[in-house]
């Protein structure tokens, strides 16, 4: 071959890279999937956006028409092993949360460990020791005075301290919120979350202090018991919250139940007073379930896939 004829050879589209002109033959058809991949990844950013709804609904194969439907369906496609049992329990105490109140899972007002705002170091100390919690309420004349809330961990800069003499409980104190009995748990939350509150204090329709209520309480709520070093000592399984209510989580053993009620329920091979009520139900209740077990008026306020987690008692 010569080298003029090697000069007019033209170089195939193959040996090289080759780009299309806007016009030819193809170029059409490359714009027309670079277009799709820009939709796609339009599509993909408007999918996390969805919110649970949206999501539930594309997950499931119909749209339930009420809560009960929508359980089932969870259900079911748990027991396909599409999620795991925890995780569905967690749906289910999210679900709960959007319908419970603050006076629900309130620390009632008899329970609830105080700071008064004339006490020293040497008086408050003891009481943080002996409680083993994080936060007080700081009161005036009396409950329904609340002045704000005392964090435990403010005060260790104190022990780098030798003298207490100068010492006042207003330069510790923080403000807290206040809400109704009737606030929802997943308002409160969100609440919370808002104003980076820990604990708020639950005030009644005459607009005295009924109770406490700390983020775990509602945490607590959907994903169940959450226990740290010192709950063993927490004697808070039974709560009264007037004269002849409580409310009882469901875990508590029916040897407690009974010192604390003066009740005779036998055990058998029972263990706890959420087994006697599920056994009482005949199956497994869900919320705002009721049954009479004497001498109790019993309602359920919060259960799971697999069990009941708290109840509200009422002497009959």
């Amino acid at each position: 071959m010569s080298e003029g004829e090697s000069r007019s050879i033209k170089r195939s589209p193959s040996a090289g890279p080759h780009r299309t002109r806007r016009g030819e033959p193809g170029a059409d058809r490359g714009e027309a999937a670079r277009d799709r991949q820009i939709d796609n990844g339009g599509d993909a950013r408007k999918d996390f956006r969805k919110t649970w709804r949206d999501w539930l609904a594309d997950f499931l194969p119909f749209e339930p028409t009420d809560r009960p439907e929508l359980l089932e369906m969870l259900k079911d496609a748990s027991d396909r092993r599409l999620f795991d049992k925890e995780a569905l329990n967690i749906i289910h105490g999210a679900l709960a949360v959007s319908d419970m109140r603050a006076r629900d899972i309130m620390i009632p007002r008899s329970q609830v460990v105080t700071v008064e705002l004339d006490s020293r170091v040497e008086e408050v100390l003891p009481t943080v020791i002996e409680s083993t919690h994080s936060r007080f309420p700081v009161i005036g004349d009396d409950m329904d005075d609340l002045k704000g809330i005392l964090h435990a961990k403010d005060m260790l800069k104190l022990l780098l301290l030798d003298d207490w003499d100068a010492f006042d409980i207003k330069d510790y104190i923080r403000p807290t919120i206040v809400v109704p009995e009737s606030k929802r748990l997943n308002d409160l939350l969100q609440e919370f979350r808002e104003t980076r509150n820990h604990m708020a204090l639950v005030i009644d329709e005459y607009g005295s202090v009924a109770g406490v209520v700390t983020i775990e309480d509602v945490l607590e709520q959907i994903v169940g018991d959450i226990e740290d070093e010192h709950d063993i000592e927490d004697l808070s399984s039974i709560k009264q919250l007037d004269h002849d209510s409580y409310t009882v989580k469901a875990t508590t053993p029916i040897e407690e139940f009974n010192e604390y009620f003066d009740t005779k329920f036998v055990a058998g091979d029972l263990d706890t007073i959420g087994g006697i009520v599920v056994k009482e139900f005949g199956y497994l209740p869900q919320r705002e379930e009721t049954i009479h077990i004497a001498p109790f008026d019993i309602r359920v306020i919060n259960a799971d896939s697999r069990r009941v987690r708290l109840l509200h008692l009422t002497r009959a």
